[in-house]
């Protein structure tokens, strides 16, 4: 099932496997995490503070480990030789430990605090440019990319994002910092011993290399297969009816079970490896903790002289127990950073993603020629602040003057090519034109190019050669938001979104009145059904307007164009949803619409093209045919092959 755009050739939106079937690994962007932190420059004094209290978190931790031997040479081992001991000075150093531990805790929980803020508004940055970005994106981009992994760039990949800036980020600082730290406490303590954890930290280095290299690869391999996943799942939400009627049920089944067993095996061996190094890295340090007790004990009985930055001395029972405190507190952090550092390379692959669809080529608009409302002053166009019931085209000119041209909608093509892709040419040398106020209908099978030439009046694509003239503009020199603000579009797919009817009906005009509304409700002989809706105007649509039936939601969609009151219409097949009956009513309503616009209409049942000012037959492309209903009835051409039945639409 495609996800497509009507006109436009399918492509494939998963990513290239390898000749294993597998996903190939994506490596995350150079540059990646520069650019990351520049979206949290605003945050620069937070990342101050939080900086000063995981210094002052591993500060706290190493002088608590370095208090043990004082605790244990200075005033525990002295009182068990003492016959009537005296327990201030013991007291008096666990208060001080105390308050050293606190001020540990309050530091580290003071800079997890600020970093959920830090990161909570990194994100919201992200969030906003990516958004605002994609809403700069040419209409192909949507055409060649999965909604459902561009959503998952959104809640997947940003969630990526928060965990490792409110968790990974800090954790691996600290991590560094405490190592730091506490190296410097072991240092001060023994050098023979610093030497033996620092020998032993490089096998542990080999094993967690070996583990979390592992790890990353699929860490990376798992959101995109994320990605793939999410896409295909909204595919089949959107398309579960058609999966139904043609009872395509065990093969969708079979292709999700693909997606699904990829994801499966990339988040199974990420995690497994992923899972297996604490433990391992535990084991180990309780390894090096037994060892260390061993060796220092026999040179402790030895009587070797101990050497440190405190000086050189005897290797007393206080300096061993505080060593092996310290022992742990190396060990840990390393564990703690091989673990997030996969979390990290995640994130990174995430950003990558996000990063991607901000580095998307806005869609191109050097147009100056802009729309607005205009008034007639002593026989001359002038600018007008208000809606008025006129509209013009305001050309600026390079010395500095401005002059107007009266919108009619008179548009022309002059041998007009075009293609989808390179080499592929679908429309041929197309000529047309549609005078003020003439309703031009193209008629054809699918795939002939009707939906494409309307693309192109819109300009969501750009055109290989020919020209497109708008009230005698060459259209590439409008802006694109004015010009689609002159054209009024209602297609056969309707699109109703979240809210009120009222609010769908004034999408094309957010100042519209509720007045304003109900008259082209009217129009469109949209009026009764939507009062019989349960809280009427006032009802809230949900779910794309799944309690409406088709044809009730086309009504709308005719009615929301009737409210945007554009100049030029173009109708999609807009009347293909509403059964034959209705259809004659609306089609009323919509000749009303249409009355002193200009409208081109698409349509496959050719009854409702007979009062159309030209009709134009398409074949592969090119205009074969072209006149009113009349003259083409008399040539006996195609157009009569089709009104006859002598020959049907594809």
């Amino acid at each position: 099932m495609s996800l497509r755009t009507k006109g436009v050739p399918s492509v494939s939106k998963t990513p290239p496997k390898t000749a294993e079937g597998k996903t190939p690994v994506r490596r995350f962007r150079p540059g990646t995490v520069k650019r990351l932190f520049s979206y949290m420059s605003d945050y620069k004094i937070q990342i101050v503070l939080v900086v000063a209290c995981i210094l002052l978190s591993a500060a706290a931790n190493a002088a608590s480990s370095l208090f043990i031997q004082r605790l244990i040479d200075d005033y525990i081992a002295p009182i068990l030789l003492e016959k009537s001991p005296v327990f201030t000075g013991l007291l008096r150093a666990i208060f001080l430990m105390a308050c050293i531990y606190l001020a540990g805790i309050l530091a580290t929980l003071f800079y997890n605090r600020v970093m959920v803020v830090v990161a909570q508004g990194t994100l919201k940055k992200i969030r906003d440019k990516m958004f605002h970005h994609m809403q700069t994106l040419p209409v192909r981009y949507f055409d060649t990319h999965s909604f459902g992994d561009t959503m998952s760039r959104y809640t997947n990949d940003i969630d990526t994002l928060r965990q490792m800036i409110s968790q990974s980020m800090p954790q691996l600082f600290a991590a560094l910092v405490n190592v730091t730290a506490v190296f410097l406490a072991m240092l001060y303590l023994s050098f023979e011993l610093t030497a033996f954890v620092v020998v032993f930290t490089f096998l542990i280095l080999m094993v967690v290399r070996k583990i979390a290299g592992k790890s990353s690869v699929f860490f990376m391999r798992q959101q995109d297969s994320l990605g793939d996943v999410n896409g295909y799942i909204e595919e089949m939400i959107n398309g579960q009816k058609v999966v139904k009627v043609f009872c395509h049920e065990e093969k969708a089944e079979e292709a999700f079970d693909r997606k699904n067993g990829e994801l499966c095996y990339c988040s199974t061996q990420a995690n497994q490896y992923g899972n297996v190094l604490m433990p391992v890295l535990f084991s180990m340090g309780y390894m090096l903790y037994v060892l260390l007790a061993v060796v220092g004990g026999a040179l402790a009985l030895a009587g070797v002289q101990n050497f440190g930055m405190a000086g050189i001395g005897v290797l007393t029972i206080g300096t061993i127990a505080s060593f092996l405190t310290l022992s742990r507190a190396f060990v840990n952090p390393i564990g703690q950073v091989s673990q997030q550092i996969n979390l990290v390379i995640m994130a990174l692959a995430g950003a990558s993603r996000i990063f991607d669809l901000m580095d998307e080529e806005s869609e191109a608009d050097n147009g100056y020629v802009t729309l607005v409302n205009a008034k007639i002053e002593n026989g001359e166009i002038r600018e007008a602040g208000e809606r008025t019931d006129l509209w013009a085209w305001k050309h600026p000119h390079r010395d500095g003057t401005t002059t107007y041209t009266r919108l009619t909608g008179d548009i022309r093509f002059f041998d007009v090519d075009f293609g989808y892709e390179d080499n592929k040419t679908v429309l041929h040398n197309v000529t047309l034109y549609a005078e003020p106020g003439q309703k031009v209908a193209f008629v054809g099978s699918t795939g002939a190019g009707k939906t494409t030439i309307t693309n192109l009046i819109n300009r969501f694509y750009d055109i290989a050669d020919g020209k497109i003239r708008y009230d005698n503009i060459n259209i590439n020199k409008i802006k694109k938001a004015d010009l689609r603000r002159s054209l009024g579009m209602v297609l056969q797919d309707v699109h109703l979104f979240t809210g009120t009817v009222l609010e769908n009906l004034r999408y094309g005009k957010l100042d519209a009145t509720d007045e304003e509304c109900i008259a082209a409700a009217r129009l469109a002989n949209a009026d009764g059904f939507i009062r019989m809706l349960p809280d009427g105007y006032n009802t809230v649509l949900e779910g794309d307007g799944g309690g409406l039936s088709q044809g009730q939601k086309q009504l709308i969609s005719i009615a929301r164009a009737a409210v945007a009151d554009p100049p030029v219409m173009i109708l999609d097949e807009a009347t293909s949803s509403i059964d034959t009956r209705t259809e004659a009513i609306v089609q009323k309503g919509m000749d009303a619409l249409m009355k002193g616009r200009t409208v081109f209409v698409i349509a496959h049942r050719l009854s409702t093209v007979r009062n159309a000012d030209v009709i134009m037959v398409l074949e592969h492309g090119r205009i074969v045919e072209r006149g009113s209903h009349e003259k083409l009835m008399q040539d006996k051409g195609r157009y009569y092959q089709l009104y006859t039945g002598a020959f049907e639409l594809e």
